[in-house]
């Protein structure tokens, strides 16, 4: 079995779990604030893939959402980059709209991405070089849009800040409109499937985008951060995710006439 096949059960056998454990009683914690949650479920299904990794590969690491790796520099070797719920606002208050999310990196390089979004029984899946899937069927390649006819992904509570509503307002103004799911996978998988154009957000930790990303490159989309640079799987960054004309389109246009707010961002998540 292939670390790509073993992940993809792996995954699906989460997601069962996690179906299995929101029939009990959720018990749920503040982390940063008061809209920073984590619950048991979280915590345990973090456990669950981390346990199951380690037993089948001893040799691979892992950095998880819910403490497992933060400290981890090193890009040699094979490493997992684990969310075990992403969008736990939306798994605490609807029971849906929130997935599990892999991506797996070998010496710094992508190998393979997984989105599973639980509820709905849908796995997004790509191994760098073959393609992306949702569930069986094969993904094509996403179509280029401008923003005038595009849907973006964005939080609106970015709208309200200083600086960053600057920054993103505009977006929104131009765009066809705009939408918050409250999963960045998703998100990003929305973009992939052509649900989205693109997918902003001033802050994203690498659990949040690491398997998504790979999946939206297998479909011809890019993934970077708000001056077009690579993103880390060590670091948060500000993103956007979109179609490549659309990437394009939101750096030279929006992005590049805000560095100095994009740089403070930078500099304020690596703090």
């Amino acid at each position: 079995m292939t670390v790509y096949e073993f992940a993809k059960g792996l995954i699906l056998e989460a997601g069962i779990n996690v179906k299995k454990i929101m029939k009990q009683d959720i018990e749920i914690e503040t982390k940063s604030n008061p809209n920073d949650l984590v619950t048991n479920v979280d915590k345990s299904t973090e456990k669950y893939l981390f346990d199951n990794i380690k037993k089948t590969y001893p040799n691979h690491f892992v950095i998880g959402e819910e403490g497992h790796g933060h400290d981890l520099k090193d890009e040699h070797g094979v490493v997992w980059v684990i969310d075990p719920i992403d969008g736990t606002l939306n798994f605490v208050h609807q029971q849906e709209n929130f997935a599990i999310s892999i991506g797996i990196y070998h010496n710094g390089e992508p190998y393979a991405g997984f989105v599973y979004d639980v509820m709905n029984d849908v796995l997004y899946h790509a191994k760098v070089g073959e393609g992306a899937f949702e569930n069986g069927t094969r993904l094509p390649e996403i179509k280029d849009t401008p923003l005038k006819t595009s849907i973006i992904g964005i939080n609106p509570n970015w709208l309200t800040k200083p600086r960053l509503g600057d920054m993103f307002k505009p977006i929104v103004d131009e765009a066809r409109s705009a939408r918050a799911y409250g999963s960045a996978a998703l998100e990003i998988v929305h973009v992939a499937t052509g649900k989205l154009g693109g997918y902003i957000t001033p802050r994203l930790q690498p659990w949040d985008f690491a398997g998504g990303l790979i999946i939206l490159s297998e479909v011809g989309g890019r993934g970077t951060n708000l001056l077009g640079e690579s993103l880390s799987i060590y670091e948060p960054s500000p993103i956007v995710m979109a179609n490549q004309k659309l990437h394009a389109e939101l750096i030279e246009n929006h992005f590049e006439k805000h560095i100095e707010t994009v740089r403070l961002l930078q500099n304020r998540l690596k703090k």
